[in-house]
């Protein structure tokens, strides 16, 4: 079959993804995640920034190139090609209407920060939890849009279209982003590379998918994992003997943390929103 003018007009990748059955767009998807952990663990991991609060350029290199080119512009532009294709509609990836959107945010900040106040953290210094939420926030919407967006969606996709039930593709869906959340920090400097930590990583992340597949909202999930990623950020700081360094403002997390967030709407608004332009599946079956 001739790719059609208009795909060939969006890119020969978009087009060959796009062209591809709904098993290999899924392993298209787990291989998008392995190269946004290996990115991971090539500028976080292997030198421990996260680790180290003076290593300005590090930092901003490592949010930049793992978290915002692969983890967010590249593999929400995997997204655009599945929601082309037919293979996964916007809605059930979790980009609803603002309304929505809005009321999924607030109920998973409450329930979110109370999370946060109820497991007694190390600080409660608002400036603190501001920098320490502006550090993780970058982090915490790729690892929302691979673990759950890319391959969560994806796997519920596939499940679906194999003729599994909504209730049972979403809850395998939400177990393999959970446990793929928890392997990912391998990629990661200590304490959060520990096997302890990792196990742990993933039983709380069920939160997230729960958020995710039964609230149906990226931004709501996102909001809530980031509260839950707060709590280990802030501990893992004391520890480090780094927290008296969060208390002023860090212009360059606060920065970071809205250029990340920006990045995540406009890719939503301008590229998964215009990438559904057909609505039949022109994917092939083998």
């Amino acid at each position: 079959m001739n790719p059609e003018p208009e795909v060939v007009q969006r890119g020969v990748v978009h087009s060959f993804v796009r062209g591809l059955s709904p098993v290999r767009k899924t392993l298209v998807a787990i291989g998008a995640y392995g190269v946004w952990t290996a990115v991971t663990w090539l500028l976080e991991g292997r030198i421990e920034t996260l680790l180290r609060p003076e290593a300005t350029v590090d930092r901003i290199v490592y949010t930049g190139v793992a978290n915002v080119l692969v983890g967010t512009i590249l593999a929400l532009w995997l997204v655009r090609a599945f929601v082309a294709s037919g293979f996964v509609s916007r809605r059930d990836l979790g980009f609803q209407s603002l309304p929505r959107t809005l009321a999924v945010v607030v109920v998973a900040s409450v329930l979110g920060g109370a999370v946060y106040l109820l497991q007694r953290p190390p600080s409660t210094d608002p400036v603190v939890i501001m920098n320490a939420f502006a550090q993780v926030l970058p982090v915490s919407i790729a690892e929302v849009v691979v673990c759950w967006v890319v391959v969560g969606g994806s796997v519920a996709a596939l499940l679906r279209r194999r003729g599994v039930g909504g209730r049972v593709a979403d809850s395998a869906a939400l177990v393999a982003a959970s446990v793929l959340f928890g392997v990912y920090h391998l990629a990661h400097s200590p304490p959060f590379n520990s096997v302890e930590m990792i196990g742990l990583l993933t039983l709380v992340s069920v939160g997230t998918g729960l958020f995710y597949f039964i609230g149906g909202s990226v931004y709501g999930a996102l909001v809530f994992h980031n509260f839950l990623a707060l709590f280990g950020v802030t501990t893992a700081l004391v520890e480090a003997g780094q927290i008296a360094a969060y208390q002023e403002p860090i212009v360059a997390l606060l920065l970071t943390a809205f250029v990340s967030l920006l990045v995540l709407v406009g890719m939503e608004v301008v590229v998964v929103r215009d990438s559904a332009y057909p609505v039949a599946d022109t994917t092939v079956t083998a």
